[in-house]
C-alpha cells in the first residue's frame, strides 16, 4: 500500500495542472513516432497524459482508484481527446496487464512516493514490449534553491523531507533513478536531468500561493499534525513566509529533475 504525502486537496492538483509535455516531458518527446500505446502511470489530473496523448496513437492512464482516475478521464472529455482509456490498478503488482503490451510506459512524480520503486520499475519493464521505452522523471527535493533565504523555508523542506520518509518514500528520488534501474535489472539506461525555475512575477505569485494553500489545507497539514512534527503556527508561519518569497522582487527558486530512458531488451 502505498501513501501519498501530497493528498488530492485543490491546492495539489492545481499544481499538477500545470505540467505539460513542454515542461515535464521534453527528454521523451523526441523519442516519440506517432505510432506507440503509452502506459501513463499516475496520471492524476490529466493534463501530462492528454498533451502526451497528442503525441501517440494511444495512451492508457492509470491510477490508483476510482476518484483519481476520474480526474483525468473529465480532463480527456473536456480536451476532445479520444485516444485515452483508463486503468484503475498498482505499479508494483501490474495483475491485470500482460507482458510486453506497451510501446512506452511512462511516470512523472510517482518512485518518488513509492515505498518499492525497484518492483515498479520490473513491472514497468514487464509490461513494455521489446526495444520500447521506460520514461520516468521525478525531483530531488534537496535541490530545491531559493532567495532570498529564508529559515521558514528551510523548516518546510525539513518537514515535507521528514513526511515523504515516514510514508516510506524517498523525496531525493532523482539523484537515485539510474541506482534503482540497475537494480531493477535494465541496462540500456539514458539519464538526462532538467529544472523549473520560478522568479518570473507570475510565476512566484502561482507557486508561492500553490504551497502558502497547501501548507496549510492538503493532506502536508494533517500529516504534520498528526506526526506531531509541526504546529498550526508554524505552518501559518511558513504560509506566510511561501507568499513573501512570492511578493520579494528578487525571489528565485529552481528544482532539479532527474530523468531517465530505459531500453527494453
Amino acid at each position: 500500500m502505498h501513501t501519498y504525502t501530497h493528498g488530492h486537496h485543490e491546492s495539489v492538483l492545481r499544481s499538477h495542472r500545470w505540467r505539460t509535455v513542454a515542461n515535464s516531458a521534453g527528454y521523451l518527446v523526441d523519442q516519440l513516432t506517432g505510432s506507440e500505446h503509452l502506459l501513463d502511470v499516475g496520471s492524476g489530473p490529466g493534463t501530462l497524459t492528454v498533451d502526451l496523448a497528442r503525441h501517440v496513437a494511444a495512451v492508457t492512464a492509470l491510477e490508483t482508484g476510482a476518484e483519481e482516475l476520474e480526474l483525468c478521464r473529465r480532463e480527456a472529455r473536456e480536451q476532445a481527446q479520444d485516444n485515452v482509456d483508463f486503468l484503475i490498478g498498482d505499479i508494483t503488482a501490474l495483475s491485470e496487464i500482460a507482458d510486453d503490451t506497451f510501446d512506452v510506459v511512462h511516470a512523472h512524480q510517482v518512485l518518488q512516493h513509492l515505498a518499492d520503486p525497484v518492483t515498479a520499475l520490473r513491472e514497468m519493464a514487464r509490461v513494455t514490449r521489446p526495444g520500447g521505452l521506460i520514461a520516468v522523471r521525478d525531483v530531488d527535493y534537496a535541490t530545491f534553491t531559493w532567495f532570498p533565504l529564508d529559515p521558514r523555508l528551510d523548516r518546510w523542506l525539513e518537514i515535507y523531507e521528514q513526511l515523504a520518509r515516514s510514508n516510506g518514500a524517498e523525496p531525493d528520488a532523482g539523484r537515485r533513478l539510474l541506482a534503482w534501474a540497475h537494480e531493477a535489472g535494465l541496462d540500456d539506461l539514458t539519464p538526462t536531468a532538467s529544472s523549473w525555475c520560478f522568479a518570473t512575477p507570475a510565476d512566484r505569485s502561482w507557486w508561492g500561493g500553490m504551497w502558502a494553500d497547501r501548507v496549510l489545507q492538503s493532506r502536508f497539514a494533517e500529516q504534520a499534525y498528526a506526526e506531531g512534527a509541526s504546529t498550526p503556527e508554524e505552518l501559518e508561519a511558513i504560509s506566510r513566509a511561501w507568499l513573501a518569497w512570492a511578493e520579494h522582487p528578487d525571489g528565485w527558486m529552481t528544482q532539479t529533475h532527474g530523468e531517465l530512458l530505459a531500453r527494453v531488451s
